[in-house]
């Protein structure tokens, strides 16, 4: 796959600009909605990663077909193509980062998070080993770091790692490495300095001594120290009208996910080795299991939002654009817990 090399100055501009009319090849542009019993289309980015192992376990379980569901998962490469394709319409909802949702609030755009998979964002930035170029990176011109896309979660984490460290993010080349051995691949020739990822890669890449972390927001006291609060992470969530117009359709997705989570509270290697597709393991399941029992914690019991959730993502991505620091955002309109609750009652959590 291509790279795509991005900067501080391309991200400043799609916050004006259309990032669909931008970015999106021809074949994401807006379409109807399919017709009655089509399936539920659901973009997510990157879903081999643990971030979206709930979703994973849902499909794999069958959770979503007790609920009467036909799912289609359309995969990118991360979080912001998966945004785009749901502003295109062919998506439905999207399976992403919750700062996705502040982010189109503070451009006016309605979206929901109905349910919450991770309590921490579960991602880390790691310097290669062999390429990492640097003694004082606040001076250093031309640091390539691989995200898994433009405009992703990767890529804010990135940002505000650097940013805090002095950096000119002017002068920082982010490049969209997807996620997996594409991502690994990049690290290893050298394309890169350092890769912003989720996991099982990360840990891989740790227990084989090629990387050294940066910021690591895979645990949760680890994401509070970054974000200082309680970061949310994945989350399912959609467009206002949709979630209107589709009231027992979003239940049952809701139901689905968070008996995926409760079964991920209990479950076993054995037990992941039956539900997760064998690529998914990048060849190997141990570490697999190794970055599994890592993450664990920040996995949601069950799907609720914390309470501070909302203002510490509105915090943070304020610490990058301070003139979002200025805009109103109903921070009770970016998420709502009812249909978790309701979920809850049914899977006795």
């Amino acid at each position: 796959m291509s790279t795509q090399s991005f900067t501080r100055r391309q991200f400043s501009r799609l916050g004006v600009l259309s990032a669909t009319a931008l970015l999106m090849p021809a074949l994401l542009r807006a379409q109807p909605r399919p017709a009655a019993g089509a399936p539920v289309r659901i973009a997510v980015g990157g879903q081999s990663g643990l971030y979206y192992l709930p979703l994973t376990v849902a499909l794999g379980l069958g959770f979503f077909r007790e609920e009467g569901l036909d799912i289609e998962v359309v995969n990118f490469p991360g979080g912001g193509p998966a945004l785009q394709a749901l502003q295109a319409g062919s998506a439905d909802l999207c399976c992403g980062a919750f700062e996705h949702v502040v982010r189109q609030h503070l451009r006016g755009v309605p979206y929901r998070s109905l349910v919450l998979l991770g309590r921490a964002p579960q991602l880390a930035l790691a310097a290669s080993t062999r390429h990492w170029p640097l003694k004082n990176i606040a001076g250093f011109r031309g640091l390539r770091v691989g995200v898994t896309a433009h405009d992703s979660s990767t890529q804010f984490l990135a940002s505000l790692w650097l940013s805090q460290q002095g950096v000119a993010l002017d002068e920082v080349h982010f490049v969209g490495v997807g996620s997996g051995m594409e991502a690994l691949s990049a690290l290893r020739q050298g394309r890169v300095h350092a890769l912003s990822q989720a996991d099982p890669l990360i840990t891989m890449l740790e227990q084989r001594g090629e990387v050294h972390l940066l910021a690591d927001t895979r645990t949760i006291k680890g994401s509070v120290e970054i974000f200082g609060g309680n970061m949310p992470g994945a989350c399912l969530y959609a467009p206002q009208g949709y979630v209107q117009q589709h009231a027992a359709e979003v239940q049952g997705l809701v139901n689905a996910l968070v008996h995926a989570l409760k079964w991920l509270q209990t479950a076993s290697p054995t037990d992941l080795a039956r539900v997760v597709p064998q690529d998914y393991l990048l060849g190997d399941r141990g570490r697999y299991m190794a970055a599994f029992y890592k993450v664990r914690e920040t996995l949601s019991p069950d799907g609720l939002m914390p309470d501070d959730g909302p203002a510490t993502a509105i915090r943070a991505l304020a610490r990058l654009q301070p003139e979002s620091a200025t805009t109103r955002v109903a921070l009770d309109k970016t998420f709502s817990n009812d249909w978790v609750r309701k979920a809850k009652l049914k899977f006795q959590l």
